[in-house]
């Protein structure tokens, strides 16, 4: 196993180090009161990878089951339950845990408790999903060809769940 071929060639380094306090708001305010933090972006990143923090309100409902066919997403839960999709099983979730799902990995998440709940999402490669954090909800209730549109420009292919609940918490 080795290291990918070299991008930067440089023999002194250089000051490109990105930072983003703790106390920057959201990026994106859901109507559910969801929160989405921009930690490093497709751009930001020179597609290396994205990294978002989501703040979930209690009950807050996530995606249903889907897959990605470009991209693998890892959860990393930071405050609260949050319920994962694995695929085959509904996992709660706790601080500390972490699910990585790879690219055609069936998978959903959803935070069904009556408490907050914080975690990390990390794309890799990176993608541009800002749009489609921005403009989800808006395009679901659009619907029709310009919502099919819209998820396939997202790589998101949503199919029916298998027949299984969550874990009690």
């Amino acid at each position: 196993m080795s290291y990918p071929e070299p991008r930067y060639l440089g023999e002194q380094g250089e000051v490109s180090a990105l930072f983003r306090a703790a106390g920057t708001g959201a990026d994106v305010l859901a109507p559910s009161g969801n929160r989405t933090h921009y930690l490093a972006t497709h751009t930001s990143t020179g597609g290396d990878f994205g990294l978002y923090r989501i703040d979930m309100g209690p009950g807050s409902p996530g995606p249903s089951t889907h897959f990605h066919r470009s991209i693998s997403e890892s959860f990393f839960v930071l405050s609260g339950a949050v319920q994962l999709f694995d695929g085959e099983r509904w996992i709660t979730a706790r601080p500390g845990d972490f699910l990585h799902v790879p690219a055609g990995g069936l998978h959903a998440f959803q935070n069904d408790s009556d408490e907050p709940a914080s975690m990390l999402l990390l794309f890799a490669p990176g993608a541009p999903r800002e749009e489609y954090f921005e403009r989800a909800g808006e395009m679901a209730q659009r619907g029709g060809a310009e919502f099919r549109e819209f998820l396939l420009r997202h790589d998101s292919f949503f199919v029916e769940p298998p027949q299984v609940g969550p874990e009690p918490l």
